[in-house]
């Protein structure tokens, strides 16, 4: 079994319900064209706030990735 190179990136989620739905859209998008996700790191999270409610969430992920053979 050969030892397996990994690569980190970083992306942004978003969304109008959730902290959690943020991240499961960025995931979901992310599979789209990345192949081998493995892992996720929140980095950091965040939203916007509009008459005094929570409006919009934004999470900044690491996601790693193992690259193909």
């Amino acid at each position: 079994m050969p030892d397996h190179v990994y690569k980190v990136i970083e992306i942004v989620g978003s969304s109008t319900k959730s902290i959690e739905d943020a991240i499961d859209n960025a995931i979901r998008r992310a599979s789209k064209t990345l192949n081998h996700l493995n892992w996720f790191q929140v980095v950091e999270t965040r939203g916007h706030i509009e008459d005094g409610k929570v409006a919009h969430y934004q999470v900044i992920l690491k996601i790693g990735f193992r690259l193909e053979d």
